[in-house]
């Protein structure tokens, strides 16, 4: 894990600059970790069945499968793609499809239990709406 040199006090304009300059792996599962901690700060208030859809939401996509997913789209986009790495990427795009096809399903619940569009859910929760 790479060290991040920043001051004692912090804003959170410090704090973002900060966080930005994390490689992306990390970034991303620092950004994952702060949505869970969000997440359990509001569990006190939460019934059961909304902390395990939050836990699903917040769960992402394994590194290893997005890492080598990523991997393997770059090499398709290079027109480099050995002879078996085409099907593991079929296969690698129907498990990420699958896993975001259940995480979309979990917002879809969670916005039905609060009585609250999609949009208005994944705006709260900080979530792209390209997911």
């Amino acid at each position: 894990m790479p060290v991040i040199q920043l001051e004692a006090q912090l804003s959170s304009s410090q704090l973002l600059q900060a966080v930005a300059q994390m490689p992306e792996p990390e970034l991303e599962q620092f950004v994952a970790e702060v949505m869970a901690l969000r997440a359990r700060l509001h569990t006190s208030t939460l019934s059961e069945s909304e902390s395990k859809l939050l836990n699903k939401i917040n769960l992402g996509i394994p590194e290893l499968i997005q890492s080598r997913y990523d991997e393997l789209m770059v090499k398709r986009q290079n027109e480099s793609l050995a002879g078996t790495e085409l099907q593991e990427l079929l296969n690698l795009t129907d498990q990420v499809e699958k896993l975001e096809a259940e995480r979309v399903e979990a917002l879809a619940e969670l916005a039905q239990i609060r009585g609250v569009q999609l949009a208005e859910l994944m705006k709260n929760l900080g979530i792209p709406r390209h997911v």
